[in-house]
């Protein structure tokens, strides 16, 4: 499933594409993935905007538009956006299509078809050549499922020890599960949750009301460094991105235990074990994470 950084690298692949073109054309192929407005306003509210750039909240990834508005994607588990010329055969389980002026086609793909696309509209058009800021969906009165919960993205300074206790440490979930919060720090799921907690040396099902400072404060640290070393890991170019058909992550052979069940430790060599804890599957190390 894309977590942050996967939609960081889509977002760094496809800004620089995608600035100042416009979308001539919208072909919902499946309407049913469009979560706002309507089909019909959806398409009449994208067609003839050009876009500013793109830029990523949690796992939410924004189309930003010159007059204002926006679109908003959320993969889900296996959603995908891909931009390719359009004598290129489309991927099988493609929903939605946008023509753009320079004859390319960005396409919206999803297998289980989890995903959703929104449209916020800008609150009054603006003139210039300047990139401009996304309309607040506060201020629209509209409300994108998950977004207007987020806490702190993974960067922020406020991501102190400190913050991570006040959020979590009273609560009655394992550590883990208060990795996934979304309202805690934004962008973190099951793949990097496991990461994390294996460089901060903590095991994901002890409660969280149980860290002790020491831990608060490796998980404070690690939270940053571990999302940033998947970035860059999954740095690759748009040439790249296209063969790959947009799924090609690079990080997959970097990670230390998520999928690794049954393999030796990379820092003491014990096998690696997982646990069902909160529902998801969780690997871990029962020697470097007691």
């Amino acid at each position: 499933m894309p977590e942050l950084p996967e939609v960081e690298m889509v977002r760094r692949v496809l800004d620089p594409q995608l600035v100042g073109k416009s979308i001539r054309a919208v072909r919902l192929i499946t309407p049913g993935v469009i979560a706002h407005p309507g089909a019909e306003e959806f398409v009449a509210g994208v067609v003839g905007r050009r876009v500013a750039g793109m830029e990523r909240r949690g796992k939410f990834l924004q189309i930003l538009l010159y007059d204002g508005g926006r679109i908003v994607v959320h993969f889900r588990m296996t959603g995908c956006l891909l931009l390719v010329d359009t004598d290129c055969p489309p991927e099988k389980h493609t929903h939605v299509v946008f023509s753009l002026d320079d004859g390319r086609e960005l396409r919206y793909s999803d297998q289980r078809r989890f995903g959703r696309l929104w449209f916020v509209p800008a609150m009054a058009n603006v003139s210039g050549e300047d990139r401009v800021r996304p309309a607040d969906e506060g201020a629209t009165g509209l409300s994108i499922t998950g977004m207007d919960k987020l806490g702190l993205e993974p960067f922020d300074k406020r991501v102190t020890w400190k913050y991570l206790q006040e959020k979590l440490g009273n609560r009655r979930i394992s550590i883990k599960e208060g990795l996934l919060d979304q309202g805690v720090v934004a962008g973190i799921g099951n793949i990097y949750s496991d990461e994390i907690l294996f460089a901060s040396r903590i095991y994901p099902g002890q409660e969280a009301r149980t860290l002790t400072v020491a831990q608060w404060k490796r998980l404070a640290v690690q939270i940053p460094l571990t999302m940033e070393y998947y970035i860059e890991t999954n740095e690759i170019s748009f040439e790249d991105y296209v063969k790959g058909r947009g799924k090609d992550y690079r990080n997959t052979p970097y990670l230390k235990v998520y999928g690794q069940k049954g393999e030796p430790c990379p820092k003491c060599g014990t096998p690696l074990e997982s646990a069902r804890i909160g529902g998801r599957s969780s690997v871990y190390c029962v020697k470097c994470q007691k």
